[in-house]
């Protein structure tokens, strides 16, 4: 699998930049503009609105649920 980018808002409204690489099972590491792992999440696949993140993650519960929305979208399963 290929990693790819996606840009998700925080909070505030700021634009980020992510690199997402897609591991098995429907887990993906998050990494940050400067290239560090911020988090590792998998998303569920019977409620693709859940997803459980690791132990890892370095970023807010808003900020992660935009990422898992712009995976979401670039994988072509949430259709906005």
């Amino acid at each position: 699998m290929k990693k790819f980018n996606i840009e998700a808002a925080d909070s505030q409204g700021l634009g980020h930049s992510y690199t997402i690489k897609p591991l098995k099972n429907e887990c993906y590491q998050i990494f940050d503009e400067q290239h560090v792992r911020v988090a590792t999440i998998e998303i569920d696949d019977e409620d693709p609105s859940h997803c459980r993140q690791s132990l890892d993650c370095r970023v807010d519960l808003f900020l992660l649920n935009a990422i898992r929305d712009g995976i979401l979208l670039h994988d072509g399963v949430l259709v906005k």
